[in-house]
């Protein structure tokens, strides 16, 4: 009985060669760490944040969805090439092949544009990594094009192993991708928190004179750093101070037009209901109604009105 009991033990017991992170992980968090690519990050930065996109670059950000467009744009070469591979291997398909090939290299600009434009906004370490996710995508563009290439040249064998290198490539890419969404949190909306933290009911926030008109001031609820803004007239905006976006500090941005912006990446939440007006944040800031009660200000998050 007693040996049973020690082997059921030892087989229930964790390891301790399996505590650590696999070489593969180590590998990823070194990049993280490097400060190697940070001059290079810088210029590319520069660029794509230079880029005349107006508009479009919200769309690009994915403000319209409520989350980021790039992982749902990405869907498209990555599923073409992959289906290609399939019929790569089925006799007589290799204008199937070809055709998918060529659907996945035109559905990459975009995908690529909107990853672009979302990693200009991303801190050193999401950076590095964002950059060698993109360099890796890169190249698997570079090969399926020039598998391609050859297909249409009569050159299917050179074509199926320069789609193979390719579809290799895009794979690190997309294990890369996971690493920075999953987690670096990347994309993430960083204010899904709050209405889990923040109990039911109204919360004391302060005396009135504690909130001087037109100013940004950091307040509490419940534990939870909220933004507070007060009106000429009296009236009180309360929103989460933490960016949906990245986790800036709203509390630290200008203030106009009824309008916060954030001191990090320029994201816009409007004051009254947290509406993200513009990105790169895709979610809107969690909101709070407020009252006044003998002098001090009271608020209680607005979902529950």
């Amino acid at each position: 009985m007693q040996t049973h009991r020690a082997r059921h033990t030892r087989r229930g017991a964790p390891r301790g060669r399996r505590s650590g992170p696999g070489p593969v992980l180590r590998a990823v968090e070194r990049l993280e760490r490097s400060t190697a690519p940070d001059a290079l990050i810088g210029g590319v930065r520069k660029a794509v944040q230079a880029l005349p996109l107006g508009g479009v670059r919200d769309v690009l950000h994915g403000v319209p969805l409520g989350h980021p467009a790039h992982p749902l744009l990405v869907q498209v070469p990555i599923g073409a090439w992959l289906s290609a591979a399939v019929l790569d291997l089925v006799p007589g398909e290799a204008r199937g092949a070809r055709t998918l090939i060529g659907v996945g290299l035109a559905s990459a600009g975009p995908a690529a544009l909107s990853g672009w434009t979302d990693w200009a906004e991303l801190p050193p370490e999401q950076a590095r990594v964002g950059l060698v996710h993109a360099l890796s995508n890169t190249g698997a563009v570079t090969l399926y094009a020039a598998s391609l290439a050859h297909r249409v040249r009569g050159r299917s064998g050179r074509g199926k192993l320069l789609a193979l290198a390719g579809l290799a490539c895009v794979s690190v890419g997309g294990a890369l991708g996971g690493h920075l969404a999953y987690r670096q949190a990347a994309g993430a909306n960083h204010a899904e928190a709050v209405p889990h933290l923040v109990g039911p009911g109204w919360h004391r926030l302060g005396p009135v004179a504690a909130f001087p008109a037109g100013r940004a001031v950091r307040a509490s609820v419940d534990g939870v750093d909220v933004l507070a803004v007060r009106e000429a007239g009296g009236a009180v905006h309360v929103l989460a101070d933490r960016c949906a976006h990245m986790g800036g500090p709203l509390s630290e941005g200008d203030v106009s037009d009824g309008c916060v912006r954030c001191p990090w990446h320029g994201s816009v939440f409007r004051l009254a209901d947290g509406w993200n007006v513009r990105g790169p944040a895709t979610a809107p800031q969690p909101s709070f109604e407020t009252r006044l009660v003998d002098g001090f200000v009271e608020a209680r998050l607005r979902q529950e009105a």
